[in-house]
């Protein structure tokens, strides 16, 4: 739906019948940590990668095979078990826990530099939005961000679990930051973030 190219791995054909009609996108059978099945559904140019099997560790097998083989930039992993996530995470594997997150929030983690508007205030002339913390603004503190306004932090989400932030609070890998944001900084948003604390 946003001019990707998608491919899509399943063991199972039929489950294919389950895509939207009109899906451009390729389908193949076979196992998601088959490396053979992952380089035919074009892993070696993928920009982005996400595992949402029914089972953690094939979830994590492949995710790690994308991350660590095949260097792709952005990894999500599927998982059922929400305590393993930290350690997934620890790795470099971007999880998502089943009961809290949906299809918009993968997206977030697997497109980082898409700004998507969760909640429009009034005339919408403010809006809050979530996005993935970009690697340039990890270490630094919530309060760093805050430009008066143009942008405010209003709640940093970690390990699927959300707290309102203070001024010791710095940002880590994964984290997702909740922002309220003027419209008219959405289209530079991302790169505005990632010269917080350079020199102008």
């Amino acid at each position: 739906r946003l001019g990707h190219t998608v491919a899509v791995i399943d063991k199972n054909a039929r489950a294919f019948q389950r895509l939207k009609p009109g899906f451009g996108g390729k389908t193949i059978v076979g196992f998601v940590f088959d490396r053979d099945v992952l380089e035919e559904a074009g892993i070696k140019e993928a920009e982005a990668f996400a595992s949402v099997t029914n089972g953690d560790n094939s979830n994590i097998l492949s995710a790690r095979t994308a991350k660590e083989h095949y260097r792709v930039p952005h990894v999500v992993a599927r998982i059922y078990d929400p305590r393993r996530a930290q350690i997934y995470q620890r790795l470099g594997i971007q999880t998502v826990a089943t009961v809290r997150w949906t299809t918009d929030q993968i997206l977030r983690q697997l497109i980082p530099n898409e700004v998507p508007v969760e909640y429009t205030v009034d005339n919408g002339e403010v809006v809050v939005t979530a996005i993935v913390a970009p690697a340039e603004i990890v270490g630094k503190f919530a309060s760093e961000i805050d430009v008066d306004g143009l942008r405010r932090v209003i709640a940093v989400s970690r390990f699927g679990v959300p707290r309102l932030p203070d001024k010791k609070l710095a940002i880590q890998d994964g984290d997702i930051l909740h922002l309220s944001v003027a419209r008219g900084e959405l289209g530079t948003l991302m790169q505005d973030l990632k010269m917080v604390g350079r020199p102008e």
